[in-house]
Order: C-alpha cells, then sequence, then structure tokens
C-alpha cells in the first residue's frame, strides 16, 4: 500500500469515528432530556421495587400493605395533581419522594406512569 493511501484511509476512519461518537452522545442527549425516557429511568431506579415493573402493584412488600397497582382503573381515574400530591409527600406506607426527586423529576415520573399499560 502506498502511504497517500493508508493516509486517507486513517483520516476516512477517524471522521467516521467522530461522527459516530456524534450521534452516540446526541442520543445519549435525547435519552437525557426526553420526559418519558428519564421519568422509565427515575420509575425503574425508585418506584418498580414495590409497584414492580409494570406498575401493578407486584413488587416488594417492603413497606406494609400491597403497594398501589399503578395500571387499576381507580388509580388512573386520579388527578394528576393528587397523583404528583402522592409522590411528592408519600403515604403511611410509601416513602416521600420531595426530598430525593426534584418537582420537575417527579412530573416525568408521573408522565410514565400515565403510560403505563392496563
Amino acid at each position: 500500500m502506498n502511504r497517500t493511501f493508508v493516509t486517507a484511509l486513517v483520516i476516512i476512519l477517524t471522521m467516521a469515528g467522530a461522527l459516530l461518537n456524534q450521534s452516540s452522545a446526541s442520543s445519549d442527549a435525547a435519552r437525557k432530556t426526553d420526559p418519558l425516557a428519564k421519568g422509565k429511568r427515575l420509575f425503574t431506579r425508585h418506584c418498580a421495587g414495590c409497584h414492580g415493573a409494570e406498575g401493578k402493584g407486584d413488587g416488594y412488600k417492603l413497606l406494609g400493605p400491597d403497594p398501589a397497582n399503578l395500571t387499576a382503573p381507580a388509580t388512573r381515574k386520579k388527578s394528576d395533581s393528587a397523583l404528583l400530591a402522592t409522590i411528592h409527600e408519600g403515604k403511611p406506607n410509601m416513602p416521600s419522594w420531595k426530598g430525593l426527586l426534584s418537582n420537575h423529576d417527579i412530573q416525568n415520573v408521573l408522565a410514565y406512569i400515565r403510560t403505563l399499560p392496563h
């Protein structure tokens, strides 16, 4: 191989790598700013242990009575403000999340909960 060909190949591969890194970075940025994606991450990290991965209340019974089934009609009928207050303030068998999650994070969690299948 001649030196010009090798140099051109190195340049092309370097540019391709830079484009892949840029695409990956923009995908990461989109995931970090997408409210549903962030809500899902937060739900998985903080809520799924008790409420279950699909929000059906079938997680661990660590804090007492069965956790709420977030896909049940009774829960779905509740207003956003009522559910936001519950997440923020907690319940007797559910911790308050206001000390750990920002109001924006709590809204993202609720947005994700609203997408859970029945």
